[in-house]
């Protein structure tokens, strides 16, 4: 088991600085003077009857962030430009009713697997299990409800110099035909320092695949606001995983150097993103896992995204192997956001670290089963400034 799977033992030494050096504690709603403060609402009930609760973090800057425990969400992430302008840089919806029905998984942790398996099928130990087919041929994001369907346990936190939220799920054997009861946990902190870190953990009683990531969609210029082709990107992946036209690795790791996929150094999106090149042709624009170099599972920084025009900068950092980055290639305006805007072609980016698609059936890739003895855990960071 590869870095972001640990057995008990490993887990208590490599994750002690993480976990036990800045303890937590349970926080109800309420202002915490080092830290900021934590605002519950109700905002909505699910068809059985499941209250949905809308929680905004506060920090001492004044930095906020809105998570909902319906598929632990990010609602909204609002912070300033280099005048001090706020805005909302993720794209969402305004009603929980539009996330029970949305399809584009707006700010959703997704699992149990983010990303494509193949025809929906892996073998595992021996056994075939046959998954939903929801893009095309392929399996993708954990199915047709996944966890973002999901109402989460949930509830605030507070540690260090930072205001957090704590969100649990137990997926039963069976669900969406993924086997064994996966216990999962992920811990929202928005930091002083300007941060979301998102820590993600899980157990299991059966041998599964697991590989969760955040789904948000950034324009840093603000949701709804136009196209994200002046965004700069940096991306520390020397490979990328070519994929074929139904979007599955090839399981080839082919270097970017030469390519449209060279974000070694900060580039314009809009500079390559409808190059003649047969990958772009089947991504129509960029939806490929980039494949960081010296991978070791540490917490590092492994990109950045600039918006020349409002000055804002995000830094991301993450444990994990990999990185999705898709151009929102498939927004066409029928999503109606926050404010009434509509949501056109390209007017946001996703930035999703995790393994890498299709990893149950590509054992040269990083392993993603997570068996009864083992921890799953990693960590990703989204900085914000302003230059």
């Amino acid at each position: 088991m590869h870095c972001t799977v640990f057995s008990a033992v490993a887990t208590i030494a490599a994750l002690g600085c993480i976990l036990l050096a800045t303890p937590s504690f349970a926080a109800g709603p309420g202002e915490y003077p080092m830290h900021g403060s934590i605002e519950k609402a109700i905002w909505g009930k699910t068809d059985d009857g499941q209250i949905v609760h809308l929680y905004t973090l506060t920090n001492k800057n004044g930095m906020t962030v809105r998570v909902t425990n319906l598929g632990c969400d990010i609602v909204s992430i609002m912070v300033p430009d280099r005048d001090g302008t706020i805005a909302d840089v993720v794209l969402g919806y305004e009603r929980m009713e539009e996330y029970v029905k949305d399809t584009r998984h707006f700010g959703a942790v997704v699992g149990r697997y983010g990303n494509r398996i193949a025809k929906g099928q892996f073998t595992l130990d021996g056994k075939t299990y046959q998954l939903a087919t929801n893009n095309g041929p392929n399996h993708l994001h954990g199915g047709v409800r996944g966890f973002e369907k999901a109402v989460w346990d949930a509830e605030g936190i507070v540690r260090g110099d930072a205001v957090g939220l704590k969100l649990h799920y137990v997926s039963p054997d069976g669900e969406e035909s993924y086997p064994g009861n996966l216990d999962a946990t992920i811990h929202y902190w928005l930091t002083n320092a300007n941060e979301i870190r998102i820590e993600y953990a899980a157990t299991t009683d059966k041998a599964t695949p697991l590989n969760l990531t955040n789904h948000s969609y950034f324009n840093l210029a603000g949701a709804g606001s136009g196209t994200i082709l002046g965004h700069e990107l940096m991306l520390a992946a020397d490979r990328f995983t070519p994929v074929d036209e139904t979007l599955i690795p090839t399981g080839e790791l082919r270097p970017v150097a030469g390519t449209p996929f060279d974000f070694l150094k900060p580039t314009a999106i809009g500079a390559r993103v409808e190059a003649d090149n047969q990958q772009i042709k089947y991504g129509r624009g960029y939806d490929h896992n980039f494949v960081f170099a010296r991978w070791d599972g540490k917490l590092r920084q492994v990109g950045s995204l600039y918006e020349p025009k409002s000055g804002r900068f995000m830094e991301i950092l993450t444990t994990e192997p990999g990185i999705q980055f898709y151009s929102g290639n498939f927004l066409d305006g029928t999503a109606v956001g926050k404010d009434g805007k509509r949501y056109e072609h390209r007017f946001a980016l996703c930035l999703e670290t995790q393994h890498f698609p299709d990893s149950p059936n590509k054992p040269e890739f990083p392993s993603c089963i997570l068996r009864p003895d083992e921890q799953y855990h990693h960590v990703t960071v989204y900085r914000f400034s302003a230059r």
